[in-house]
């Protein structure tokens, strides 16, 4: 209850409370938390009912206050990664430590997936998800919204702590050349290499394929040629040699702008072998010997990316409903469904609230007793 001020104090509010420097908490911990990890995988109106079913919690909790909560949350991830290391590592100080393993060894895919914007309904905005692979170690995810994040870097070498793994640790990245997930690669720590996914330049050189079988209805030969033409590409992508392969991109472009023909995709033909020239020399430096990686069993593509991209933002931003998000919002709400998929939210908690830990083990002895 509150107290109120004697008149020596008029400066001051009117009242005070005596334990609000002890209480600095409105929330209990370990109610947020069910807050946070529920919202991070069902809607915030799903979470506040399902709240009311099982705990005995007041009528004014509702989905923007579990909104909001989960918003602040995940501004305190943020928060942290500013402030010193330790406070990220889930195993302690040994992560630190530990020795760097073998490049190969860490397999990061990063892919990126589009928001309907709320601030500005006709257009979209994109999210940046990944997933760190380790071998001996659990799975952890990521993701973010690029203009939301000031130090990427920071938030990636938070992932491999996670791990277990020192944050000067190299490792191999697999992406799909587009320009904002190139840029965060190359945040990445000193020595680690840069790869152009597989499968999204087989996807190009399949559509180009898909085009020249469309020509052959009224230019047979001229089809035939641009056939042979795309597969000697793809041959020289398959065996990393980028500069070949880009200097007969462009030859090819050239070739089919000045094309005279009645093919009516010619228009998108043209786009497509223009477009196939500027990627691969946007991504010269990524394009890697496919085929020896493949003998000695290495990834190549990023499928594992992509499914990546549908568990952490379709299942929850639920895009075939349409649903609009503002950036801020859908940054933090990242950060705590990764944290969630991945299974180290609780970690986080009890590095806040260290009282949790002796709460838990109190309830897992009286769960026992009965």
């Amino acid at each position: 209850m509150p107290f109120y001020r004697c008149r020596c104090h008029q400066a001051d509010s009117r009242t005070f409370s005596p334990l609000a420097e002890l209480f600095t908490e409105h929330i209990a911990p370990e109610l947020l938390y069910l807050e946070s990890r529920w919202a991070s995988l069902i809607s915030f109106g799903m979470t506040t009912n399902l709240l009311k079913d099982v705990l005995p919690i007041a009528g004014t909790t509702n989905p923007e206050t579990v909104r909001q909560h989960l918003h602040r949350v995940a501004g305190r991830q943020d928060a942290d990664l500013d402030g010193e290391p330790a406070n990220l590592v889930d195993s302690g100080p040994a992560a630190d430590q530990a020795s760097p393993i073998a490049r190969e060894a860490i397999i990061v895919g990063i892919d990126g997936g589009y928001l309907r914007n709320w601030h500005d309904k006709r257009k979209k905005f994109e999210v940046i998800v990944g997933k760190s692979m380790a071998e001996d170690r659990d799975d952890r995810y990521f993701g973010l919204v690029r203009s939301q994040d000031a130090a990427p870097e920071r938030r990636f070498c938070e992932v491999l702590r996670r791990q277990g793994l020192p944050t000067d640790q190299p490792v191999t990245v697999l992406t799909d050349g587009g320009d904002s997930v190139r840029a965060l690669a190359s945040d990445l720590p000193a020595g680690s290499e840069h790869h152009l996914d597989w499968f999204h330049v087989a996807m190009r050189m399949t559509v180009l394929g898909q085009y020249a079988k469309g020509l052959a209805h009224h230019n047979p030969i001229e089809a035939t040629a641009l056939q042979d033409r795309l597969e000697r590409i793809k041959w020289r992508l398959w065996h990393g040699d980028a500069d070949e392969a880009l200097n007969r991109a462009r030859e090819l472009a050239d070739d089919v702008a000045a094309l005279a023909s009645g093919y009516p995709g010619l228009t998108r033909l043209v786009k497509a072998t223009a477009g196939l020239a500027t990627y691969i020399g946007n991504n010269t430096a990524a394009i890697t010997d496919y085929a020896e990686r493949w003998d000695h069993g290495e990834i190549i593509s990023t499928a594992f990316a992509e499914s990546t991209v549908d568990l952490i933002v379709s299942r929850r931003f639920a895009k075939k409903q349409r649903m609009q998000w503002s950036k801020k919002g859908a940054h933090l709400l990242l950060q705590t469904r990764t944290r969630t998929l991945d299974g180290t939210l609780h970690d986080l908690f009890t590095i806040w609230y260290p009282a949790m830990v002796a709460n838990d083990a109190q309830s897992t002895s009286l769960a026992a007793a009965a």
